[in-house]
């Protein structure tokens, strides 16, 4: 019984004509060239063996295939086969079976059978690479575009040829507006960081054939600065020659942040092992200079330009003593009786004093406090001297007068305090600088008021955020705890 073969998907239904050791060689040979895709398009379903007493059962993968002692006896059995194949290549038979098979069936000699095999089995090969190819590619892209670093690939101008999908969603521009652009203007643009005005790492690469880096920063449209470093790395040819370099920009924001604050840990533990020491050994002489200038105040033998000279010196020893009881306020620890504050009210009763010095400066006052505001929990006399530093900042930096907004809003975690003017801004270059202690751009003061905001807010579990853009203003929001609904000892768990 022979299996029945389902040849309607199939391109070729061949007839195989040939001895037995003949057809042994040429089915091996085919087996070994092909692949599943071309022996799907390929079904033989008879073989005829000439001269053959005894008829072996041919195979094929799991199905027989019927054998016959002539091709004739084969045609007339399976009339489906449109091509045979002879495959001993001998000449008789193959004139006889081309005076024989009528045009509808093709008749392949050996030779042109076995260049057809190779050559199809060529040309799936071809397409078999080009699917892995684009399938590699794919997913290089795949995993490329999936980073949070923004990836360029510039020529050796510096110009792009691609970029990654990061980089478009940062611009907003597609592909085609980014071919060609300077990196520069991408990764470092700006009226902070344009070109020729910053260690560029590119050019670096270009000269010496090695990855570079450089850290680059620009303001955003909110005033808010962040911080990038930038990495280049070349793509040498054959021959060593730089044809292409990999730029990539990684966001440092955060991580200049810790640094920053990291810095300014280590310079307040400094500043409290100093403080100690400075109240001992200062405030004692300083004491008794005050004491004894008082004595020469009061006495009568001293003349009137005597009487200027120990006025300022009384002056500057209180100066001095200020300076020193405001180094030990901000070294030591917060210990202010904590209570629940209305921030609300905490905003009316500071402007009810402020209002006078922003009238004087013709400073416009705007308040917009939100409704149903939670409480938090701190000390209102240290909330209130955190909003007149920013009051007495803003006011100072609106020198022709302006605009002071000050709202109280809620988000998912904090209640925010925020003030905000529309004074001179605060440059790039000290934008680090001025939450770190006897920092300050006045003549007067220790520069300890913004450095003290942060050190009250940070112990409240809160922090401070800042955002400032030159010649428009600058706004600074305390972000504050607010009290939870549970009860006391459930908070201190």
């Amino acid at each position: 019984m022979i299996d029945a073969i389902h040849i309607e998907d199939r391109q070729y239904v061949i007839g195989v004509i040939g001895d037995i050791p003949a057809l042994l060689t040429f089915w091996q040979m085919f087996k070994d060239q092909s692949n599943d895709d071309i022996l799907s398009e390929i079904g033989v379903v008879a073989v005829a063996l000439p001269g053959e007493s005894v008829l072996p059962e041919a195979r094929d993968e799991d199905r027989s295939i019927p054998t016959y002692a002539g091709y004739r006896t084969m045609l007339e059995n399976h009339p489906e086969i449109n091509m045979v194949i002879e495959a001993t290549g001998r000449p008789s038979l193959v004139n006889e079976l081309r005076n024989y098979l009528p045009p509808a069936i093709t008749l392949v000699e050996r030779n042109a059978a076995n260049f057809f095999i190779k050559l199809l089995t060529s040309d799936k090969m071809w397409v078999a690479c080009k699917v892995d190819l684009l399938h590699t590619q794919n997913m290089l892209k795949t995993i490329i575009d999936q980073m949070d670093h923004e990836i360029l690939f510039l020529d050796s101008h510096g110009e792009i040829v691609d970029m990654n999908q990061p980089v478009r969603d940062r611009t907003g521009l597609s592909k085609k507006s980014l071919l060609g652009s300077h990196y520069a203007d991408v990764f470092a643009g700006g009226s902070q960081n344009g070109k020729g005005i910053w260690d560029d790492p590119f050019d670096r690469t270009m000269a010496t054939g090695q990855p570079a880096e450089a850290v680059a920063s620009q303001v955003g449209p909110d005033g808010r600065v962040q911080y990038f470093r930038i990495y280049t790395t070349p793509i040498a040819d054959e021959d060593g020659t730089i044809g292409h370099v990999v730029a990539v920009r990684r966001d440092i924001t955060r991580r200049r942040l810790m640094e920053n604050r990291l810095q300014q840990a280590e310079k307040l533990a400094s500043i409290g092992e100093l403080s100690t020491y400075m109240a001992h050994e200062i405030r004692n002489p300083l004491f008794s200079i005050s004491g004894f200038a008082n004595s020469l105040m009061r006495s009568t033998g001293v003349d009137d330009k005597a009487r200027e000279k120990i006025a300022i010196i009384l002056d500057e020893s209180r100066r001095l003593d200020e300076i020193l009881k405001s180094l030990m306020n901000f070294t030591r620890p917060t210990e202010a009786q904590v209570a629940e504050v209305d921030l609300n009210e905490l905003v009316r009763s500071t402007m009810d004093v402020m209002s006078l010095p922003c009238d004087n400066q013709c400073v416009e006052q705007q308040i917009e406090l939100e409704e149903m505001l939670p409480k938090v929990r701190a000390n209102p006399d240290l909330i209130k001297q955190c909003l007149i530093n920013l009051i007495k900042n803003s006011i100072e930096a609106m020198t022709e007068g302006g605009r002071l907004l000050i709202t109280t809003t809620l988000n998912e975690d904090f209640v925010m305090l925020t003030v905000e003017d529309t004074g001179h801004g605060i440059p790039l270059g000290i934008r680090d600088k001025i939450f770190s202690p006897f920092f300050s751009t006045k003549d007067k003061g220790a520069g300890l008021g913004l450095a003290q905001t942060r050190k009250i807010v940070d112990e409240l579990g809160g922090r401070v955020d800042l955002a400032s853009v030159e010649g428009v203003g600058t706004k600074v929001t305390l972000f504050l705890p607010p009290i939870l609904a549970v009860a006391e000892e459930d908070e201190s768990e």
